[in-house]
């Protein structure tokens, strides 16, 4: 599940005064600890934790007592605010908790934001028609959501910096994160094949499966054709990615040799795949065993819990803007990092019925 970005005090005061420097607001020596202290409300060790923190970070040079702290820009490069564009997967991207967090991240940081008028599914994640909405978008960075390998690739030969959140990043000199999934999808596979199950189906993205199964979609693979199952398109199979092309999916799958375990991508494909199986009669984990992928706050208040694979998302907030402050700066970060992930067994799923 997505947590919300709680930060402490002093990371508060952190990223205003962070903000602040970025601004303008003080040039040449930072006001005193008891000066900030009275202007913002707050206590003064608070102050001086934030202050210290900035001096690790290279923002202010420590001359020593009674002289003052000097306002430097880490590198010797200049520091400005950024306008950040946001190319999102699909529209509805914008109000997920971690891309609500990142937006609040980057704004304490001193950026704005600037939301593409168009997601990538609405472009089709066609390349011709992300360069011209790229071109007509007046940023100095960006970061896209989910991208294919072509248009990463593209993003990564820009002049203007770029992030990958998620997507298939690997291997290209692009900054990125997102979570580490592949030993939790073992760890599913590995639980379904010990229950008994064969006929295992995960349901995800065309993204996710074509040209070629991505890193995620293989270890699934894998790991079926390891305990000896043969492995096709059944287990990972085609839908057309709509409403009516996800059920058309579902009853084709239950028509000859329905599936004794699904596994399903993103938490709405899941929901559905939940009404589905109602319509059906069928119960989890009595007739069928269910796993999604994410985590999503609905699972709360289900019973049995859902099985579903969760992660940290602050990690990659903070990663994100650190990468926008190095950018600010002039530096050139390509870093990739990765998120720990982890299977929650939940009660949705059981041995194969008898």
């Amino acid at each position: 599940m997505s947590h919300l970005l709680v930060l402490s005090a002093a990371e508060q005061t952190v990223a205003y005064l962070r903000a602040e420097l970025l601004r303008g607001t003080w040039r040449g020596l930072m006001p005193g600890g008891d000066r900030l202290a009275a202007e913002l409300g707050i206590g003064r060790g608070t102050v001086e934790m934030a202050l210290q923190q900035l001096e690790m970070e290279g923002w202010l040079l420590n001359q020593g007592r009674r002289r003052g702290r000097l306002i430097v820009l880490p590198g010797g490069k200049t520091v400005r605010p950024m306008q950040v564009g946001i190319l999102h997967f699909e529209r509805s991207d914008r109000f997920v908790s971690h891309m609500v967090d990142l937006q609040h991240a980057l704004a304490a940081a001193g950026h704005t934001i600037t939301f593409s008028s168009k997601s990538l599914i609405d472009l089709d994640m066609d390349l011709a028609r992300i360069k011209r909405l790229v071109k007509q978008t007046e940023v100095d960075a960006w970061v896209v959501m989910a991208g294919s390998r072509e248009v990463l690739e593209w993003f990564s030969t820009l002049e203007t910096p770029a992030f990958s959140l998620f997507g298939r990043r690997r291997g290209l000199p692009i900054a990125a994160a997102g979570p580490d999934k592949l030993p939790a999808m073992t760890a599913v596979a590995r639980e379904l094949l010990t229950l008994g199950h064969k006929r295992i189906v995960l349901l995800t993205r065309r993204i996710r499966r074509l040209p070629q199964p991505g890193a995620v979609e293989q270890v699934f693979l894998q790991e079926l054709s390891a305990s000896g199952l043969a492995v096709g398109d059944y287990n990972l199979p085609d839908w057309d990615e709509s409403l009516d092309g996800f059920y058309a999916r579902l009853e084709t799958l239950f028509q000859v040799t329905p599936p004794t375990a699904l596994i399903v991508d993103e938490a709405r494909f899941f929901v559905a795949t939940q009404q589905f199986l109602t319509t059906k009669g069928l119960r989890a984990p009595q007739d069928i065993s269910l796993v999604c992928t994410d985590a999503d706050p609905v699972f709360e208040w289900c019973r049995p819990a859902v099985s579903h694979i969760r992660w940290d998302s602050r990690p990659v907030v903070q990663r994100i803007v650190r990468w926008a402050d190095n950018v600010s700066r002039g530096k050139r970060d390509i870093r990739q990092t990765l998120t720990s992930a982890e299977f929650v067994h939940g009660g949705t799923i059981g041995p194969v019925p008898q």
